[in-house]
């Protein structure tokens, strides 16, 4: 009688691998330790050129994400690219990658960034709308292809605007305080109602370009404005789950601790103004439709 295929690989302080493990390249000791709802995240000053971009989120966050929902060679997707962070993680992991961006300026950035780099992979940079995703996937292979998973971080709505502390700061150093001045740009939406509207409908070519039982992940929060809190993240929730056959599942949220920004004075003496020091992570997954 032959011996039972041990399907485990001993990779020392990381744990042990599954080899039948269908989602990713984690030990069992690491995929429990990404699966805490919350986490804090530090990441590393900065530098000059990502500083071009008013809202960047860090490649080192981005980098935990692809590490768990895929495995080496698989296909990212980012459509908010902005200055590339999701395309330079998936480079650093040895994924593919594609990003949409509509800024040309952020576009040019992220190709500068991505060239620097002698990556393996296919990693692209697309400058358009996500608005028009399947035809520009299309116009770059000549074929369409379908997303493993996708990351991406879009506009907090009117968020920029009304950051007049953080704008000023950035004012006095020249640099731009929102994302563009494109009118179709999602972050030039005055109206909170036709922002949630115009998101989910980009999510609607997401859905269409992701592979059955691949995730979406979107980073974002909700907005303090004009003296009430707006639940952009809850409502994004919402609005992507109930579209019909391009209906998101929900599966679930962690939630960023950013415990190393610092504290300001608002509304001391006067009314409640919260410091928010976290952003939502919303973790969403394309599945066959119950019959």
């Amino acid at each position: 009688m032959s011996e039972k295929k041990n399907t485990y690989i001993d990779f020392g302080t990381r744990g042990r691998y599954n080899t039948k493990n269908k989602l990713n390249n984690l030990t069992g000791k690491e995929w429990i330790k990404f699966s805490k709802s919350w986490f804090v995240h530090r990441p590393p000053r900065r530098k000059e050129e990502e500083l071009l971009h008013p809202a960047k989120f860090p490649e080192s966050l981005v980098e935990e994400f692809i590490s768990f929902f895929t495995k080496e060679g698989e296909w990212i997707l980012d459509p908010f690219l902005g200055t590339g962070s999701a395309l330079l993680s998936a480079g650093k992991l040895n994924r593919n990658g594609i990003g949409i961006e509509l800024s040309k300026d952020y576009f040019d950035s992220a190709r500068r960034r991505i060239k620097k780099h002698n990556f393996s992979s296919e990693i692209i940079p697309i400058n358009g709308s996500s608005e028009n995703l399947t035809a520009l996937v299309y116009a770059t292979f000549n074929k369409s292809i379908l997303f493993d998973f996708v990351i991406t971080s879009p506009p907090y709505w009117n968020q920029l605007e009304r950051n007049s502390l953080r704008q000023k700061v950035r004012l006095k150093k020249g640099l731009s305080t929102k994302y563009s001045e494109d009118k179709d740009d999602l972050g030039n939406l005055t109206d909170y109602n036709d922002f949630i509207q115009k998101q989910a409908e980009i999510f609607d070519n997401v859905f269409e370009c992701t592979k059955t039982n691949g995730y979406l992940t979107i980073i974002t929060n909700n907005v303090y404005f004009n003296g009430r809190l707006y639940p952009l993240a809850f409502d994004t929730a919402v609005s992507l789950t109930n579209r019909g056959e391009k209906s998101w599942i929900l599966k679930d949220e962690k939630i960023w601790l950013q415990d190393d920004k610092p504290l300001v004075a608002l509304g001391v003496n006067n009314a409640w103004v919260a410091n928010r020091h976290h952003q939502y992570c919303l973790i969403f997954r394309k599945e066959n439709s119950k019959k």
